[in-house]
Order: C-alpha cells, then sequence, then structure tokens
C-alpha cells in the first residue's frame, strides 16, 4: 500500500506560504558572511507588535503585566522570557517575540495586548509583515555598522541591551545591540533588500586577506 504524506498542521501550511522580505538574499548572507569575523543573516517572522500606552496607567500596568515590564526610557529594553519591548519613544513601544507568538500560527500575545489595552488610550497593532530581522554578528559587526550609523557604537556610549533608532546606509531601522558582538536590525520590509545588499557591501572587505 503506497504511503501518504501526513496532512501538514494549519501552523506548518502558515508558515510555509511565507515569504521574508530579504529570501531572495538568503545565498548571498551565506556566503557573504566571514566565519569568526562578521557574519549576516536574517531572522524572519518574528512576531512584533506596536504598543502605544501610557506605562503609568492602568492599561499601561496591564499591558506590562504581559510583557514583562514596559522600558522606562531611552535605549531601554525589557521583557521576559522570549518577549522583549524597546523603547520608541514617549508612550511608544515596539514588543518582539517569536514566530509561534502570532495569532496566525495559534498564537494568542496580540489578543492579549489588546485586552489589557482595552478602551484605554492607546494602540496595540499588529506589524509583523511590517518589518523584518536581520542579525549580525561578530567582532567586526561594529565596524561594518559604523560605515553607515550616526550612532556612536563604541561600548562605553553603547551597551548590550540597548536599543536606538537609527539610520544605517541612509535606511531608518531600529538598532538593537543583544549582546558585545551582537546586533539585531529591524527595518521596514519595503528596504530589506536595499539595506541586507549595503550591509553585504559594508562586509566585503573583511572576506579578503589582510594586507600586511
Amino acid at each position: 500500500m503506497a504511503e501518504t504524506a501526513t496532512p501538514a498542521t494549519s501552523y506548518e501550511k502558515n508558515l510555509s506560504l511565507r515569504v521574508s522580505p530579504a529570501a531572495q538574499l538568503r545565498a548571498e548572507f551565506e556566503t557573504g558572511s566571514v566565519p569568526g569575523v562578521v557574519e549576516l543573516r536574517e531572522v524572519p517572522f518574528l512576531t512584533m507588535v506596536g504598543l502605544r500606552v501610557n506605562r503609568n496607567s492602568e492599561a499601561g500596568q496591564r499591558v506590562a503585566a504581559i510583557t514583562g515590564g514596559l522600558p522606562e526610557g531611552c535605549g531601554n529594553v525589557s521583557g521576559t522570557g522570549d518577549t522583549s519591548v524597546l523603547w520608541l519613544g514617549p508612550e511608544e513601544f515596539l514588543v518582539v517575540a517569536p514566530t509561534e507568538a502570532h495569532e496566525s500560527l495559534g498564537g494568542d500575545l496580540i489578543q492579549a495586548l489588546r485586552e489589557a489595552q482595552g478602551s484605554d488610550a492607546g494602540q496595540v497593532v499588529d506589524l509583523s509583515a511590517n518589518r523584518t530581522t536581520f542579525e549580525l554578528t561578530g567582532p567586526r559587526a561594529r565596524a561594518v555598522l559604523e560605515k553607515g550609523c550616526s550612532l556612536d557604537l563604541h561600548p562605553r556610549a553603547l551597551a548590550a541591551g540597548t536599543a536606538l533608532s537609527t539610520e544605517i546606509g541612509n535606511i531608518p531601522a531600529v538598532l538593537w545591540k543583544t549582546g558585545d558582538e551582537s546586533f539585531r536590525i529591524f527595518p521596514r520590509a519595503s528596504f530589506a533588500d536595499f539595506l541586507g545588499r549595503w550591509l553585504l557591501d559594508a562586509m566585503r572587505e573583511y572576506a579578503s586577506p589582510e594586507v600586511p
């Protein structure tokens, strides 16, 4: 008797239909990365939620109970487990969570945030398709970013765990320093191809042997 394929779950089916904003650059990211020096990859389909809420209000406290807190000021990041909240401005935050937290894949994070916000002043907006995520790592990651980012990226000015809105290669993005040698970059989906190619070009010098 012929074997039949196991029917895909709705989670697998929904995920298989998605195409990330930088999918066309996957092979170039692999070949352009220099292991142990600087590496670039896309982390697609993260769940992202835009929040507008007063962190000191009752709604803010209800939302914070779900996200593990709301950051207090510029550059701060809070959260719990695999859910992080980045400060974007007064009463404006970006929640970043795993792919499976999205409601299209059976997650309940966005609905829980909407219920916590209730009818109070503010917003809960699904931004998962609005941005993608690039991860740049390695001892030369900072040098690559410094070619097109006006922020002071020296560790004395930008500590690990800091997230700021900036421009990289003239492209607006949120830059999150996740570790001493690791960054996550959140450009809007429509700019992903341009910024991905810009980063590859900025990395190119590190693929060549050093000139003695």
